[in-house]
């Protein structure tokens, strides 16, 4: 067997396991006794994790601040975090959190030092200056199993109504990441359920993605079985080896996407989070099933021999647990699943957000960015309307 040549862009070292949350007072203390720490408002700082976290830090000498992320990161937010904390200096940035917390600790720590403004190096918006650096050291540390963010070198900024854009640069992968399942025991089922579809979407489209190579197959298969394990147990009951085979798929799915790319459901979730109040997961979880579809039929008109039609039966065959089913059969398996998924996970329509027929031509003419260029087949305007439509 012989394999076309890639590449893989560097990783954060990896803490992963339950309890690993023990490890970041010493692995914080090794950069310096300064640090800042990036969080949500609540989950974090009012869980039971928190007093204990600060006691070691006290113990290790370590003094911090913290800095609270309330909704999706916007440009102003990071370039106002950062014009205040100029003058201050800061051995490392730990982000403990969701997506949000962890994009914008990643977009602080990136520009703690150099001081400028983040509009500088946002894609699409402004002058998009090469970054420089120097970034301050980062630990990710995600507290639910969705974005895998703690994995990827890029921070998502939004300013709602314009645009939802990545700052991105290797310079900005956290040094660690540390995945504590643990952590996962305060989500809600609703916030499972849209973190779980954002990571298994993450997933299926690495698999298919034209990015896509022997090393994150493997991992993307490893994944996709985890969640396909876990997502729902974990949805209607927590349990520890749901909390951990979602951890572990989260990571893997921030793993291969930073490597891979994406495909048709993150390129329509960047302006569906821009122009409407969904929430990232939901988007993904409501459009992948339909996505799915509609990838698979695009290709078997105009793209029979494409090498994502077989991986689709890869994994249709993996959810049937069937290894002799045909690769019609099993592709027809996995919509099917999926179909079933947003049903046992309650995945709101479109609709539930006040997006009607009218705003289809905006959304559809705003979502050829990176993500949809890595989509297994180029679908046109009417397919990728066809996937919004069918999710009124």
């Amino acid at each position: 067997m012989s394999f076309a040549a890639f590449t893989i862009a560097r990783l954060p070292q990896i803490k992963f396991g339950c309890g690993s949350l023990s490890k970041l007072p010493d692995i914080a203390a090794s950069y310096g006794k300064r640090l800042l720490l990036v969080t949500g408002a609540r989950s974090f700082l009012g869980s039971a994790h928190a007093p204990r976290l600060f006691a070691a830090l006290r113990q290790r000498a370590c003094r911090w601040e913290i800095v609270k992320i309330v909704a999706e990161p916007a440009p102003t937010f990071i370039d106002a975090t950062v014009s205040a904390l100029q003058g201050e200096a800061f051995d490392a940035v730990i982000g403990i959190g969701g997506g949000s917390a962890l994009d914008a600790a990643k977009a602080i720590a990136g520009l703690l030092k150099p001081g400028n403004s983040v509009l500088d190096h946002l894609e699409g918006v402004g002058p998009e200056l090469p970054y420089g650096g120097p970034s301050t050291p980062l630990i990710a540390v995600p507290s639910t199993a969705g974005t895998g963010s703690e994995a990827t070198r890029n921070a998502v900024l939004s300013i709602h109504g314009q645009f939802k854009k990545s700052f991105r640069d290797e310079q900005l992968v956290a040094e660690w990441a540390i995945v504590d399942p643990d952590l996962l025991v305060t989500c809600p089922p609703q916030l499972i359920a849209a973190d779980g579809m954002d990571a298994f979407t993450q997933l299926l489209e690495s698999f298919v993605s034209t990015g896509s190579n022997p090393m994150t197959d493997a991992l993307a298969r490893s994944g996709i079985m985890a969640a396909r394990d876990a997502l729902l147990p974990l949805y209607a009951e927590q349990s520890a080896p749901a909390r951990e085979k979602m951890a572990y798929a989260s990571l893997l799915s921030g793993i291969c996407l930073a490597q891979t790319g994406l495909g048709a459901v993150h390129g329509l979730a960047s302006p569906l989070g821009a122009f409407f109040p969904i929430p990232h997961g939901a988007a993904c979880g409501t459009l992948v099933a339909t996505a799915t579809a509609v990838n698979i039929a695009a290709m078997g008109r105009r793209d029979p021999e494409n090498p994502a039609l077989p991986k689709y039966a890869e994994i249709g065959r993996r959810f049937a647990m069937q290894k002799g089913l045909n690769a019609r059969d099993a592709r027809s398996f996995l919509v099917t699943s999926l179909r079933q998924w947003e049903e046992a996970l309650a995945l709101p329509r479109l609709s539930n957000w006040r997006i009607t027929g009218a705003d289809l031509p905006r959304i559809v003419a705003n979502c050829r960015g990176s993500s949809m260029k890595t989509n297994p087949i180029v679908l046109t305007d009417e397919e990728i309307t066809q996937i919004l439509a069918a999710r009124l």
